[in-house]
């Protein structure tokens, strides 16, 4: 007797543990989930068997609970009742419900499905709040549910917006909310604020298992705060709607941190993920992201802009005509120095380039943030401004700012190529300046990129090739003339000299006619048949 009951604590005991930990995977009886608050749980929902999910021994000091339930890419329904109502019901990857406990209520019930054709992995939590809290969504007047929670996420190539709904107060079990609109003093919810948080996913990651992990991280509010950036804090005045920039493949979480600051309080809204690509479309595909690489600087930079915003005209054919535009441009420039010799004209473009990277790379920092600069009038004139200042520093030192140039602009090409391969934050330096040229909605978007290992590997490669780059450049033209004369002054006078001095060699080179006609016999002779040695003929006597 004594053996059994050790063998009924140690079952009791592995329980406990098991419903301690962070995840739960089995489901206590078929078609039925039970949840405990605070607990994540991962399953499986098929789109013909609906689950019914409960949740028992509601403490008495909890006034409102929000259940959420994330997928990667997989829509599933959770619902108040088993019939889907608008009013009562959320479909998304990151979808959640707020439910508004009656006095004495104990035991809380909603129900789970999907209308996908092939099974969806979930991860669910239920999270309590107390009458202190505020209630995330409470004051909702633009989306379907009554309480929503939610974050809603749009996102295109250029910019990703999110949307919520404004929160309310907390109220004791039985009470009526407060009012959202009646009032607008400090005892109203237009007190409350809004913190807005952002987190990175490793880059070159688009597993599921590695999202559903770092997902944990943003759900309760102490997570958020240690885990994630706070990007911007909203007062209730201010629109409910933030936009950041793109970055397709990268995965991204956003949440919402509402704060009452009267009660010191708060709540955390259902956080939403995107990777800004499909994982089922086939042009918007995350498997196979198209991958844009700035024309032929000069020309080839603003002539994609102004086809784009110009022409319908679709994305690969712009390349092409980006490409055809940026190499004439760079045959012209090159004709120019070749024939000409203008060098103001042949440095100012090489200084506007490095002007350009240099102004990109300010504008990638933290102060491309700032509300100043959300202006297009002041951003544009600013980024103009510095890229200008570069040539006109160094004109008076034309071949530092040519070596400079090689040397910088060079090695970016390499982080722009690796990029190609391997994914990395820098490209963004130049491509966030593409998108604000292009979208005149970009402006308002945070320009926020992860920074991870492989930026910090790409960006010592980067400032290695520079400065290996420059200094080789310093060391070889040390001296030599700053500028030698164009080419065609040298073919021209060495042409002069051929003509003139009879003690040349070259003065007896035959003309191009004969010289090519030569070449052509030699050509000839090697498809002729060898000649077989000996006599065929016979001897005679």
């Amino acid at each position: 007797m004594g053996l059994l009951q050790l063998l009924v604590l140690a079952v009791l005991a592995s329980e406990r543990r098991v419903a301690g930990a962070a995840e739960v995977f089995a489901n206590f009886s078929e078609g039925l989930i039970e949840f405990s608050v605070g607990k994540f749980r991962i399953f499986e929902l098929n789109r013909p068997f609906p689950e019914e999910a409960v949740l028992h021994d509601i403490s008495n000091n909890v006034t409102f609970l929000i259940f959420q339930i994330h997928s990667q890419y997989q829509n599933t329904t959770v619902s108040f009742s088993p019939t889907l109502l608008p009013n009562a019901s959320e479909t998304g990857t990151d979808s959640g419900l707020v439910f508004i406990l009656r006095p004495e209520q104990s035991t809380c019930t909603w129900y789970l499905e999907t209308s996908d054709t092939e099974p969806v992995q979930n991860m669910a939590i239920l999270l309590s709040y107390s009458e202190r809290d505020p209630i995330p969504g409470g004051c909702n007047l633009e989306f379907d549910l009554d309480i929503d929670p939610n974050i809603y996420l749009e996102y295109n190539f250029f910019e990703t917006t999110i949307k919520f709904a404004p929160a309310n107060l907390g109220y004791a079990r039985g009470a009526d909310p407060a009012s959202c609109d009646a009032e607008t003093d400090q005892d109203s919810r237009w007190r409350l604020q809004y913190d807005v948080y952002q987190y990175f996913l490793p880059e070159n990651d688009l597993t599921e298992d590695m999202m559903l992990t770092h997902l944990q991280r943003m759900v309760t509010v102490p997570q958020v705060k240690a885990n994630a950036l706070k990007v911007v804090t909203l007062m209730a005045n201010d629109k409910t709607s933030i936009s950041f920039s793109s970055l397709p493949g990268q995965g991204i979480i956003y949440n919402v941190i509402v704060w009452d600051p009267f009660l010191n309080t708060s709540a955390a809204y259902v956080p939403v993920h995107t990777y800004a690509c499909s994982f089922e479309a086939g042009e918007d595909s995350c498997a196979s992201l198209e991958l844009f690489f700035i024309g032929f600087i000069i020309m080839g930079f603003f002539f994609y802009i102004l086809i784009t915003r110009l022409t319908p005209i679709k994305y690969d054919v712009r390349l092409i005509l980006t490409a055809v535009a940026g190499s004439i441009s760079g045959m012209f420039l090159v004709a120019a120095w070749w024939r000409c010799g203008i060098l103001s004209i042949c440095m100012l473009c090489v200084g506007l380039v490095l002007g350009f990277l240099i102004s990109s790379v300010t504008f990638f920092t933290p102060l491309g943030n700032l509300k100043i600069f959300h202006d297009d009038g002041v951003f544009w004139v600013t980024f103009s401004c510095i890229a200008i200042l570069i040539p006109v520093v160094f004109m008076g030192c034309l071949r530092i700012l040519n070596i400079l140039t090689c040397g910088v602009v060079g090695s970016y090409s390499v982080v722009l190529a690796v990029d190609s391969y391997l994914s990395t934050s820098l490209s963004y330096i130049t491509l966030n300046v593409l998108k604000r040229a292009l979208n005149k909605d970009f402006r308002r978007a945070f320009t926020n990129v992860p920074f991870q290992t492989n930026d910090f590997i790409i960006l010592a490669v980067w400032g290695m090739l520079a400065v290996s780059g420059i200094t080789l450049q310093i060391r070889r033209e040390r001296g030599r003339p700053f500028f030698p004369p164009h080419p065609y002054k040298l073919w021209k006078q060495e042409r002069e000299r051929r003509v003139t001095n009879i003690l040349d060699p070259s003065y007896h080179i035959p003309p191009l006619r004969e010289r090519l006609y030569g070449r052509l016999t030699q050509i000839k002779e090697l498809f002729q048949k060898e000649q077989p040695a000996g006599e065929r003929t016979p001897l005679l006597l």
